[in-house]
């Protein structure tokens, strides 16, 4: 079954005249008529019966009617994406971001990536580390955002920053007058939990044993609440060096042992990159992290190169 033939009877299915439908798809009678035959000879039966100036749809017909539509429609749809990719008027990337990384290391190099791709549809979704393998791994995502100390066998990771952990505390606290902060001065003190901090993934990849034991007094998946709180006196936490704060919150860096965590560029090994996950993903690995102020690459959009 090719689609022409399926074209030339939805066409006949229509009209219920051959000539009609012949000059509808621009092709001559005999072979619109062929065509009809070929496929009533794949269907195992006559698709229309037609009687002198009377033609109509068998039962046949009938029934295969809505199933070739849709097929035809399914069809026509997918060449419409596959044109507008090709063209380039829409250039989508689903892009996932742990929940913890702060959006303003990342705002950067979204107008960076923006302005290789004028065209791009970029969708962000953010979810906690391990939830956010889980997705890019099942096909949900093209690329993602990730801290972890290690990746499934079936993820590629590129490291892009680097970034400290820090302990947050309100203005007075005791930790306030000091430099940084050894872990186990944590003993004792009350905490707030951010519940979707991968915190002690990085801690228990160092095997340091664990010195200190806070008293988790509020959980919250909220960074904006945790940081409330904090500053409202009521405990202390632990959170990334970039992550944005409130007034009246106050870091220190950790030490003894010092705990770090590398953002990096996931990918699913094997799968194929479209042009516009092979432009981010090199972009992605020239952007100036650390940069102060963004630095802007000489890659162009043309510049598209399959990505090892």
């Amino acid at each position: 079954m090719e689609m022409h033939q399926i074209r030339y009877f939805l066409a006949v299915a229509e009209t219920l005249n051959f000539t009609r439908a012949a000059e509808q798809c621009n092709v001559t009678q005999p072979s619109l008529t062929r065509a009809i035959q070929k496929l009533e000879e794949e269907m195992g039966g006559l698709l229309f019966s037609r009687e002198h100036h009377n033609t109509h749809l068998t039962e046949l017909g009938r029934l295969v009617l809505p199933h070739l539509d849709s097929i035809y429609t399914t069809n026509s749809a997918v060449l419409a994406e596959a044109k507008q990719y090709r063209s380039m008027e829409r250039a989508p990337l689903k892009l996932g971001v742990m929940c913890t990384i702060s959006p303003g290391r990342l705002v950067g190099f979204f107008e960076q990536l923006r302005a290789r791709i004028p065209m791009l549809d970029l969708q962000i979704q953010d979810l906690p580390a391990k939830p956010l393998v889980e997705a890019l791994v099942s096909g949900d995502l093209d690329v993602a955002l990730v801290a972890l100390p290690s990746f499934p066998e079936r993820c590629t990771a590129r490291p892009l920053f680097t970034e400290r952990y820090l302990i947050a505390c309100p203005r007075g606290h005791r930790f306030e007058s000091m430099n940084a902060i050894p872990l186990p001065e944590l003993d004792g003190e009350d905490y707030l939990q951010r519940v979707h901090c991968e915190f002690r993934y990085h801690f228990e990849a160092l095997n340091v044993p664990k010195r200190h034991a806070v008293n988790i007094r509020y959980h919250s998946e909220r960074e904006d609440w945790v940081q409330a709180m904090i500053a409202a006196g009521m405990g202390c936490a632990v959170m990334p060096e970039n992550m944005a704060t409130l007034p009246g919150v106050v870091t220190r860096a950790i030490i003894e042992p010092e705990v770090t965590r590398t953002i990096h560029l996931v990918t699913v090994a094997g799968r194929r990159f479209t042009p516009v996950e092979q432009v981010a993903i090199r972009m992605a690995q020239t952007y100036h992290w650390d940069a102060a102020e963004p630095t802007r690459t000489s890659m162009r959009w043309e510049d598209v190169a399959v990505v090892e």
